[in-house]
């Protein structure tokens, strides 16, 4: 990534960043100077976050300061840092849904399980199956696989335990109670720390899959007949990484879950290796489904499959203050940097120090407009699904997509939150917390403002369509 494309654009578009990571189950709670804590954060982002001042255009200071007394109430009765963490973003709830956040550091030493009392139940794999009907309805019930483990769920306590099996981590072995499910199908999968993984509801994929939160489990015993269709959604939906898959002679599906910036050299791959299958085939469908976003590198090698006619993309302004323009440092000294790219960002840097306590348009101009030599045939058709889970560069990758008269978007409105972007961590001044905040603000403020509003897709896929089928549902469009 270019200094000129950062200094013009995006400083390095980080992942939409929710407003508190939750702690690890175990580690120890411990007590912090909450109210001391509140102030720093609250000085901080109001001093030196993009937003501060829009948010507050836009909801009133009075109806700040009366959030404010009530956040300070909840505060002062927390006791520890979780407790703290917890209230703190919800105040940054005030602001925006996202591109800020509260991360505990986590600098605690972690307790260790007490592994010899934990569950156990004497099972093999042979007492398994014959506890298991082959025709049994209660589909909990069979021997599953995931990651190192070979689990049996059977029936237990009014619900559904795993037992191990099998295991190649060497911290759990056989007999081991893995995960619990409810009556209600809520339950909890113990992680290979032991600490517990919650999760409101088990979702069937067919009858072979089963997702217990972000885990999945896929069925050995007994084996019902598979379904391709949901198998390619499982996929998708679990898979870290981009892929490509032919649908048919007409249709090809690429995949791709995050944009996250270490995933560029992946993205980039697939699309090299499958380059003439690409540019033959009629259809291409991107499913993007809950990609939070990343880097807008990733995307790049994407836009000239769909391209029709110049992208034009409107630029942020950075907002200038000696904390935010440590991070132009920072970046200044980052190894490997080209002399070219340290003396545009030595320009930036200055320009930034030049102006400070307001916003800055480091390219001094309001749009940026990509212009390609090439309007390749094929893909003719492009269907991009999107859904709620959408946010930041995912977005900005939706902007430029739909400039392309190929390309359609399908789902349901994303999530709405690019306007004010570009992230930065500072940690607090006694090291318990990390606050996240933004240093940019969109020139398309306040004429197309997309934060609170998120992007609307050309087809809406209504809630009659499972999500397992929209991939279905679109190639059957795209075919017509």
């Amino acid at each position: 990534m270019s200094a000129k494309k950062i200094s013009s654009r995006r400083v390095a578009t980080t992942m939409l960043l929710w407003s508190m990571f939750s702690p690890l189950c175990l580690v120890a709670q411990q007590k912090c100077d909450c109210e001391g804590n509140f102030k720093w954060v609250k000085e901080t982002f109001e001093k030196n976050d993009a937003g501060f001042d829009y948010a507050l255009q836009q909801k009133g200071k009075d109806a700040y300061q009366q959030f404010n007394k009530i956040i300070l109430a909840r505060i002062k009765k927390a006791t520890t840092k979780e407790e703290c963490a917890a209230v703190m973003g919800d105040w940054l709830q005030f602001f925006r849904k996202a591109h800020h956040g509260i991360i505990l550091t986590n600098n605690a030493p972690a307790v260790a399980a007490n592994t010899s009392s934990w569950e156990k139940i004497a099972l093999s794999e042979e007492q398994a199956k014959q506890q298991i009907s082959s025709g049994s309805a209660a589909l909990f019930e069979g021997i599953w696989t995931t990651g190192a483990y070979k689990i049996a769920i059977i029936p237990k306590d009014k619900g559904y335990k795993g037992v191990i099996l099998t295991s190649t981590n060497p911290a759990w072995k056989p007999e081991s109670v893995k995960l619990k499910i409810s009556a209600d199908s809520s339950g909890a999968f113990y992680m290979g720390d032991y600490s517990a993984r919650p999760f409101d509801k088990a979702v069937f994929y067919g009858k072979n899959v089963l997702q217990l939160g972000r885990i999945f489990l896929k069925r050995e015993y007994p084996v019902f007949p598979a379904d391709p269709a949901t198998e390619l959604y499982v996929r998708e939906i679990s898979t870290d990484g981009p892929f490509l898959q032919q649908l048919s002679a007409k249709t090809i599906l690429l995949r791709i879950p995050t944009f996250d910036d270490a995933q560029k050299g992946l993205i980039d791959s697939v699309l090299k290796a499958n380059d003439q299958l690409l540019k033959r085939t009629e259809n291409l469908v991107i499913d993007i489904r809950n990609n939070g976003g990343g880097s807008d590198i990733s995307y790049y090698g994407i836009l000239p499959l769909l391209y029709t006619n110049p992208i034009r993309s409107v630029n942020v302004e950075m907002f200038s203050t000696p904390l935010n323009n440590r991070r132009m440092e920072e970046y200044s000294a980052r190894p490997g940097l080209s002399e070219n790219d340290k003396i545009e960002v030595q320009a930036a840097l200055k320009k930034l120090k030049e102006h400070p306590g307001q916003f800055v348009n480091l390219s001094g101009k309001i749009v940026d407009e990509q212009k390609l030599d090439t309007i390749f045939p094929f893909p003719k058709n492009v269907g991009i699904i999107i859904n709620n889970l959408n946010g930041s560069t995912a977005e900005e990758f939706l902007m430029a997509a739909r400039q392309s008269k190929k390309v359609k978007l399908f789902g349901v409105t994303t999530a709405g939150v690019l306007d004010i972007s570009n992230m930065y961590g500072v940690n607090s001044p006694d090291k318990q917390f990390q606050l996240w905040y933004a240093l940019s603000k969109s020139l398309r403020i306040p004429d197309l403002t997309i934060d609170g509003k998120g992007i609307m897709p050309d087809f809406y896929i209504d809630k009659s369509i499972p999500s397992s089928q929209w991939l279905d549902h679109v190639v059957q469009i795209l075919e017509q």
